[in-house]
């Protein structure tokens, strides 16, 4: 009990220095707002195992260590420092944050047509008060999360995406999330994207999260979408931050009448990460697609919590996550369906499959389904397994080395998902990392 006081006290002076420093530049209803969401952190304090939704993620590491605040310590970098990042020559919409701060140098906003919002967080919360009020936390629910909580209390900076009525963006939009540390110092960012696609819109969003320097440090984001009539938005997150790092995040998505969001997420890196994706299909006909990709090793761990609330009737949703794991490493998987009593003819579809190369990696892996509705189609399930040894007789008795059969095979398993990536540069990027570490016979390398 006075370790967990001692964490409370040590963010609750964190924020009065917060508080005290923006008071006279924000409005009085983010001062609320953040006012709100720390009560709610003090009273939940962070989770534990024996929290049912964190019983095997221990947040520990990151409940007991004293983190500065990251933009407090935000370095400078040249724009070819970020190239291993930016996906090499490709053609998008950038916007760079460095420890949680934005940066219009390494960003690129150019040729955006009219009326599209695409910038820095901190600056719309000035210039575009009346869009982003309505909807800043209005997705979150940090009255039961408290890294959520912790996000919103702390909300500094972070990507405000706007796309009018009718708009259909041509080119993606690239948000990176860098961090920068050195083994003196351990930065915590709280970065924050809203994402306000207005009806018949379309947008394809790339958001993705790496690490400069050794040391320990921890990435605490959220992401809100929402997607008015008939808009189209399509979501990756790439997350491959340093071995030391700590990463949890939380996307939230509200979908309108006939709209279509798909989230696809890829955990690579971390120490400890947790990905929450919440999604609720509040319109007749919306439409949710939820892919996962995760590949660890060595003593990685990874949580994947998704939860689809068919709220209306006539919508449908399609979840398939993927995990391969080596070593010792540790993968979480929990998916939540919620038909509601009045979305009749709902069609949804959960799957998730694990891969287990060695004797010592777990997985524990958790579908559900909850259905209060009577006319609907339904369907779940989940498998964790090892390389069929079949398989790698077959392809052994036509010539193949066993270290090459094992790989190939590993590929395959891994490579459906692969080819549901419709961004063609990250789809090679993810590619090439996966040949990397599985080929030539090499373990995977975290």
């Amino acid at each position: 009990m006075i370790q967990v006081t001692e964490e409370k006290e040590a963010y609750r002076s964190h924020f009065a220095d917060l508080k005290r420093a923006k008071e006279r530049a924000e409005p009085a209803w983010l001062h609320s707002l953040r006012e709100t969401a720390m009560t709610s952190f003090e009273k939940l304090g962070f989770p534990t195992v024996h929290d049912e939704e964190w019983r095997f993620t221990n947040v520990a590491p990151i409940a007991k260590r004293t983190f500065k605040t990251a933009a407090a310590v935000s370095p400078k970098f040249p724009l070819k420092k970020i190239q291993p990042w930016i996906l090499g020559q490709w053609k998008s919409h950038r916007l760079v944050f460095v420890n949680g701060v934005f940066s219009a140098e390494l960003s690129a906003l150019e040729s955006l047509p009219s009326g599209v919002i695409l910038g820095s967080l901190s600056q719309a919360l000035n210039t575009h008060a009346g869009l982003v009020e309505p909807h800043l936390a209005s997705q979150t629910s940090f009255e039961k999360d408290s890294f959520s909580a912790l996000n919103t209390a702390f909300l500094h900076d972070g990507a405000f995406i706007y796309i009018p009525r009718g708009v259909v963006l041509e080119k993606p939009i690239h948000i990176l999330y860098l961090t920068a540390t050195d083994a003196q110092e351990s930065p915590v960012s709280h970065p924050r994207s809203l994402i306000i696609a207005e009806s018949s819109s379309q947008v394809q969003i790339l958001e993705s999260y790496a690490g400069f320097g050794n040391g320990v440090y921890f990435t605490n984001a959220v992401a809100e979408v929402v997607a008015g009539e008939n808009a189209r938005v399509e979501y990756y997150k790439f997350q491959r931050e340093s071995l030391e790092a700590f990463h949890i995040s939380s996307f939230q998505a509200q979908l309108s009448r006939d709209a279509n969001v798909s989230n696809f997420s890829i955990s690579l890196g971390a120490a400890l990460a947790r990905n929450n994706v919440n999604v609720v299909l509040n319109g007749e006909g919306a439409e949710a697609t939820l892919n996962g990709f995760y590949l660890v090793n060595g003593s990685q761990h990874v949580d994947n919590h998704t939860c689809i609330d068919h709220a209306k009737p006539h919508c449908s949703s399609f979840e398939l996550y993927k995990g391969i794991l080596d070593g010792k490493a540790r993968a979480v998987f929990s998916g939540r369906i919620i038909v509601r009593q009045d979305a009749q003819k709902t069609d949804s579809k959960q799957t998730n499959k694990n891969l287990i190369l060695s004797e010592e990696a777990l997985v524990n892996t958790n579908p559900q389904l909850e259905i209060y509705a009577d006319d609907v189609k339904c369907t779940h399930g989940a498998t964790i397994g090892q390389l069929d040894a079949d398989s790698i007789f077959y392809l052994r008795s036509r010539g193949i080395d066993y270290d090459s059969a094992r790989h190939l095979l590993t590929y395959a398993f891994a490579s459906e998902l692969n080819n549901r990536i419709n961004i063609e540069p990250l789809r090679a990027e993810l590619e090439s990392i996966l040949f990397t570490r599985l080929a030539e016979g090499r373990k995977i390398k975290g």
